[in-house]
C-alpha cells in the first residue's frame, strides 16, 4: 500500500505533454496534418492521441497496415512533431515547483511517451532540463503500463509507492495509479490530488518546508 499524503512523499515524477510542457498546440497541429493525409477525422485522432504512445495511436487507427507500413505512419508525425517548436513553453507553474523541489533537494524525474529525441527538443525548448528522463524508447510496455513509473522511480533511488506521480491524462494517471504512486491529477482528472495546476502543487510543497 503506498502513502496516500503529499506530506510523505519522497520523490515527484512528471509527464512531460501537458504537464510540465506546454504542446498542445504542436501536438494538434502534428496529429492534425498525419491524420488529413491519412484520410482521418483529425478530432477522432486527437481524442487519442493526446497522452497515449504515438505507435499505439497509429495502429488504433491504421490496424489494417503491416507492421512495417505503420512504422512508416509513425515515422511521419514523428518527423512533423520533432519539427515543430512554435509555442512550446513551460507549463504555469512548473519552473517555480522544480525550483522547490531543487531547493528542498527531493529527488525529480520525467516520463513521457514521447520518444526520447521529441522528449528532449520539447524539455530543451521549454527551459526544463530532468536529470533522469525515462520516455517510451526505455520501456517495453507504454502508459497506461506503470513500467515507465516504476523505471523513473528506480533511477532516483526512492520506492514508486513513496513517489507522486502528477499526470493530465486519464491514460497517464492510470499508469500512475497502477505503480501504486500517490497521483495527482491536472485537468479536472480523478486523483488522489486535483490540481487546478503546477502553482498549487507548488503550494502543497512549499507548506511542507
Amino acid at each position: 500500500m503506498g502513502i496516500r499524503d503529499i506530506r510523505d512523499i519522497r520523490a515527484v515524477l512528471f509527464d512531460m505533454d501537458g504537464t510540465l510542457v506546454d504542446s498542445d498546440a504542436v501536438v494538434d497541429r502534428s496529429w492534425g496534418r498525419w491524420a488529413t493525409e491519412y484520410g482521418l477525422s483529425p478530432a477522432e485522432v486527437l481524442a487519442v492521441a493526446h497522452g497515449n504512445p504515438a505507435a499505439a495511436t497509429v495502429a488504433h487507427f491504421l490496424p489494417e497496415l503491416s507492421a512495417e507500413e505503420q512504422g512508416v505512419a509513425w515515422t511521419r508525425v514523428f518527423d512533423l512533431e520533432v519539427a515543430d517548436v512554435e509555442g512550446v513553453v513551460a507549463k504555469p507553474g512548473a519552473v517555480e515547483v522544480i525550483a522547490t523541489l531543487e531547493r528542498r533537494e527531493m529527488p525529480w524525474a520525467v516520463y513521457t511517451s514521447a520518444p526520447a529525441q521529441l522528449a528532449k527538443v520539447r524539455l530543451s525548448a521549454a527551459g526544463i532540463a530532468p536529470s533522469v528522463l525515462v520516455t517510451v524508447d526505455d520501456v517495453s510496455r507504454g502508459k497506461p503500463d506503470p513500467e515507465g513509473y516504476v523505471r523513473a522511480a528506480e533511477l532516483l533511488g526512492v520506492p514508486v509507492t513513496e513517489c507522486l506521480v502528477v499526470e493530465d491524462t486519464v491514460v497517464g494517471l492510470s499508469a500512475g495509479r497502477a505503480s501504486g504512486a500517490l497521483t495527482a491529477g491536472l485537468k479536472g482528472i480523478a486523483a488522489d490530488i486535483e490540481l487546478p495546476d503546477l502553482h498549487h502543487l507548488n503550494n502543497l510543497l512549499q507548506a511542507r518546508e
